[in-house]
């Protein structure tokens, strides 16, 4: 936003407690523009927040833009459009862009019907408004709006639009952030992630491990079914992609997973890696103990886990000489990395 043309005071609204961490980040992305730009507290409300920005205005403005941070790759170009139309028509103005998707209407998940899209747009930020008539209009307010445009509306102002910015997105998730490195020419990056776990054998339950049922072996005693590979897995996935581990994710105390098969937290695991915006490259597994013998299953060990991942796995297996709990066939242990690119 610091490209547009128009000369301009910037007020940035911040909570109380990030007051000091907005000023840095303002000082160091604004450049020479950090000299007319201020940090003010913020209300409890956006529209509070508003008013308090309002109240830091220098008394020469006369037309104001309220800007979404989270809409931070908006072009300057956009910023003049939106200022230009305001001094032209003396009313407010937001940034439309026409609604792609078909819509629909549903009531509890039922589709009850499609919205006609004709007139319906995408609104974004900047708004821009005549700051005198915005600021009678946040003085009459006498409840919460969800933008600006709705306030100063409501308050018998007259909105136009202009053509909106694809750049000017908001960004909200993980997608979005990712996006937005994207947009920036910020290089992929990569990432990977250790899991290991271990479970002592119990010949009381079936065999679960790589997603596989082994009969006529012991099982693995655990919360769930006990399958180690699985939970490896998860847990390098979910190190690699910084979102915990499965102890926080799918803790024992909880009641729900008690005896659930370990397939239900892969697939939660790799939704909440791609709904963080990254992609899986690839995970491997080692299993260390004395039974069962892989060798004999390993392609299909590979392949059930490959579809359950939605990317490639490869296992293999050795033993531990002899040494150690897994040594005296008292357990099994299995360590995973993951690859993950974003």
């Amino acid at each position: 936003m610091f490209d547009a043309t128009e000369p301009a005071q910037v007020i940035v609204v911040a909570p109380r407690a990030q007051l000091a961490a907005a000023r840095s980040i303002l000082k160091r992305v604004a450049g020479p523009a950090a000299a007319s730009a201020t940090v003010v507290t913020g209300g409890e409300t956006r529209q509070a927040s508003v008013a308090a920005g309002l109240a830091g205005l220098d008394d020469d403005v006369e037309i104001v833009l309220v800007h979404d941070a989270a809409r931070a790759l908006t072009p300057g170009s956009l910023v003049d459009r939106v200022v230009g139309t305001v001094r032209r028509a003396g009313t407010g103005v937001i940034p439309a862009l026409p609604v792609s998707d078909t819509i629909k209407r549903i009531e509890r998940e039922t589709v009850k019907g499609t919205v006609d899209r004709t007139g319906l747009v995408h609104v974004q930020t900047p708004q821009g408004f005549p700051r005198a008539a915005l600021v009678e209009a946040y003085a009459s307010a006498g409840e919460e709006f969800t933008d600006d445009a709705a306030l100063f509306q409501a308050a018998g102002g007259e909105v136009h639009t202009v053509e909106g910015d694809a750049r000017a997105f908001k960004i909200t998730t993980p997608w979005d952030l990712r996006r937005a490195e994207t947009e920036l020419g910020v290089t992929s990056g990569i990432r990977t992630g250790l899991g290991v776990d271990v479970h002592a054998y119990d010949d009381g339950i079936p065999l679960w491990l790589g997603g596989l049922y082994w009969p006529d072996e012991p099982g693995l005693a655990g919360h769930s079914d006990g399958d180690a590979v699985i939970h490896a897995i998860c847990d390098a996935l979910l190190a690699a992609a910084g979102l915990g581990d499965m102890g926080s994710r799918f803790g024992s105390a909880d009641p729900r997973f008690k005896g659930a098969k370990s397939e239900v937290f892969l697939r939660e695991t790799t939704a909440l890696i791609r709904g963080a915006g990254y992609t899986i490259g690839n995970v491997t597994v080692q299993v260390v103990g004395q039974r069962p013998r892989l060798a004999p299953r390993r392609s299909e060990i590979e392949s059930r886990l490959t579809v359950l991942v939605g990317a490639p796995v490869s296992v293999s297996a050795t033993t531990s000489d002899g040494l150690g709990f897994t040594g005296r066939g008292e357990g099994l242990t299995a360590l995973a990395t993951a690859l993950l690119t974003s």
